[in-house]
């Protein structure tokens, strides 16, 4: 069997779609390669929210057909099946692979026998052999109605951030909304839900393997269990995994501010198993723009959302995702957008310049902001994110928090720190070297660009578990 290569690009989703492959390719036999030039295949799993998102993918293509010529590379992802054809007549595309045929990926590799690598002394000494290779055609392309698609694929997330201490696990996937800037309802098809019984199993199975974090993650987390029979509901499942399993915590990734309601804040403060971090997106804080975004609240039900979580929760965190310079956004507007946030305590943002994504509604909206203004509102609201994220950090001095060890890595690992992260996702610096995967008890006495400092912790109340 070859080995292969996962690169993966874009949101929690997919890279839960790009573990689930890699689950099937390792079940039938695959192995995998730490690199791709050394893989047989690369599956490059993309995202295609922003122009940025499909220029990165291309140029991870030429890059990967660069470096090795022999090696096939299978695209998929929401790219691949927005614009199948401008990935096929890309150099080096073996095949081309929508969302809706991802489960087929496996199968292709059945028929794919291993290559030399161009990194083989064989290959060098016959480097000329290349040359010879058949000119590049269309690569052939598997998609279909992506709103026929009613089940998902299922795989934790083991890597990315927290280094395989805190999984992934996606339990929805699609959206039924039509916010009028989002092509992913076109890429990833209708909402569907991961059966409870099957959540329920696999968060089992994550803390009988000994983790203690697992983030639940979706396209629209507010809809989970809508399309089930017998109908369920996100609050109920969070209410079966708190009752049925285990896990000491577990984290939100995203959820639309209309679905934090008084029910699921009161959840929230009925256990500290759930950590306390809220991230909803805005978009904008300007009622004239939240209309033609198809947003369906506005700025004054956003904010008693965060007056009802700051009740219960005053040192929560609270994130949101925010665009600059959507069509018909005036300066007045984004003045708007920014007092709002100045008012509030919000932790931190995610800005996106707005990027103009084919099959949506705002491509024909009149008044496009102009591309040096966009630049300069998104470097405005990063500015007033960092300044907030700072505020927020400082407001830590002094108070104990409890914060799971990740793996050292990077500047950490070579001075003898290890890095945590506590349940208002803050992450702290331990000055002392521990195993990944423990909760321990950190004072935090400072704070730096990166990170909070923290005392040494007190190890004979931290439960020495055996690493992951």
């Amino acid at each position: 069997m070859p080995s292969f290569h996962i690169e993966q690009f874009g949101c929690r989703a997919t890279q839960a779609d790009g573990a689930a492959i890699e689950r099937q390719l390792r079940e039938q036999g695959c192995s995998p390669a730490a690199h791709p030039v050394a893989a047989d295949v690369v599956v490059l799993n993309t995202c295609t929210v922003t122009a940025s998102a499909d220029a990165q993918a291309r140029d991870a293509i030429r890059k990967i057909h660069a470096a090795n010529p022999n090696t096939r590379i299978i695209v998929t992802g929401c790219y691949a099946q927005r614009a199948p054809e401008e990935l096929a007549a890309l150099p080096g595309v073996s095949h081309v692979v929508g969302n809706s045929h991802k489960p087929q990926i496996p199968a292709l590799l059945q028929d794919i026998s291993p290559v030399v690598s161009l990194q083989s002394p064989e290959a060098s000494a016959n480097f000329i052999g290349i040359s010879q290779l058949p000119p590049h055609r269309s690569a052939p392309i598997l998609t279909g109605n992506i709103f026929d698609l009613t089940d998902m694929l299922v795989a934790p997330v083991l890597g990315g951030e927290g280094n395989h201490t805190r999984p992934t696990l996606k339990i929805q996937d699609g959206c039924n909304s039509r916010c009028s800037f989002c092509v992913i309802p076109f890429v990833r098809g209708k909402s569907r839900s991961l059966p409870p019984q099957t959540v329920i199993a696999e968060i089992h199975r994550l803390a009988d393997s000994g983790f203690r974090e697992i983030v639940l993650s979706g396209i629209n987390l507010g809809t989970y269990g809508r399309d089930l029979t017998p109908r369920s509901d996100f609050l109920i499942l969070l209410q079966r995994i708190l009752n049925e399993t285990p896990v000491e915590r577990l984290r939100i990734s995203s959820i639309e501010p209309l679905d934090v309601t008084q029910d699921l804040i009161d959840l929230f403060a009925s256990s500290e198993r759930i950590a306390r971090h809220f991230h909803m997106p805005l978009q904008s804080a300007s009622d004239r723009i939240l209309g033609p975004m198809h947003r369906w609240y506005r700025a004054e039900h956003y904010a008693r959302r965060i007056e009802l979580i700051q009740e219960l929760f005053p040192d929560a965190a609270i994130g949101a995702d925010v665009i600059a310079g959507f069509p018909g956004e005036t300066e007045a507007d984004h003045e708007t957008t920014l007092r709002f946030i100045e008012e509030r305590k919000f932790t931190y943002l995610h800005v996106f310049s707005y990027s103009s994504r084919p099959g949506t509604k705002a491509v024909s909206f009149a008044d496009q902001v102009p591309g040096h203004v966009i630049k300069r509102r998104a470097r405005e609201l990063r500015s007033l994110s960092e300044a907030k994220n700072t505020a927020f950090r400082d407001a830590q001095i002094g108070r104990t928090l409890r914060a799971l060890t990740l793996q050292p890595s990077g500047d950490c690992a070579a001075l003898g720190v290890t890095p945590a992260l506590t349940s208002n996702y803050l992450r702290v610096h331990l000055p002392a070297v521990l195993p990944a995967n423990l909760f321990v008890d950190a004072t935090i006495i400072s704070t730096s660009a990166k990170a909070l400092l923290a005392e040494a912790p007190l190890l004979d109340a931290v439960v020495l578990l055996p690493a992951l």
